[in-house]
């Protein structure tokens, strides 16, 4: 078993919190040190209750869901001895409500592009099948009831 932590911390200071025109941005501090600024979404508290240069729950929601899947890939191909150069991926998350009236992120979309070098590159399906390998290890995607999808973006190596 493993333990994570993450402090969360959210002062009022002169505003007015009983009116509701309080500042959502807060900081997101992690065990190694790293502090994010953090806010509500502008998209369910307006601005300038919510700071949209801050991560908000839902885009923590989707990267950790992003990043989670791209490190199982990583690991998956380095043990297929194929050198990945680079990973990028634009993901989306959808929030909508569910069958019970509650919103929720429904849907995860991951859009990875990866680029090999060296003599072995891996086939589209063989890209596939890392990619499907990848969500079913990653424990990001195990513990939500949220769909997620991969839709790999399919690059030719450079110079062909």
């Amino acid at each position: 078993m493993s333990e994570y932590t993450a402090e969360v911390l959210w002062l009022r200071g002169e505003q007015d919190f009983l009116g509701n025109r309080y500042s959502r941005r807060h900081l997101l501090r992690f065990d190694g040190g790293v502090e994010i600024p953090g806010s509500s979404s502008p998209h369910v508290v307006p601005v300038p209750m919510s700071d949209t240069f801050a991560v908000d729950p839902e885009e923590a929601f989707v990267s950790s869901l992003a990043s989670c899947h791209m490190l199982w890939f990583l690991s998956i191909a380095a043990k297929r001895k194929y050198c990945v150069d680079r990973y990028f991926d634009a993901a989306t998350g959808i929030m909508e409500r569910n069958e019970a009236g509650k919103l929720v992120i429904s849907v995860v979309t991951l859009r990875p592009e990866v680029q090999f070098s060296g003599a072995s590159m891996p086939t589209r399906a063989q890209l596939d099948q890392m990619h499907h390998q990848a969500h079913d290890e990653c424990f990001i995607a195990n513990s939500v009831r949220t769909e997620v999808r991969c839709v790999p973006i399919y690059t030719a190596p450079e110079g062909l």
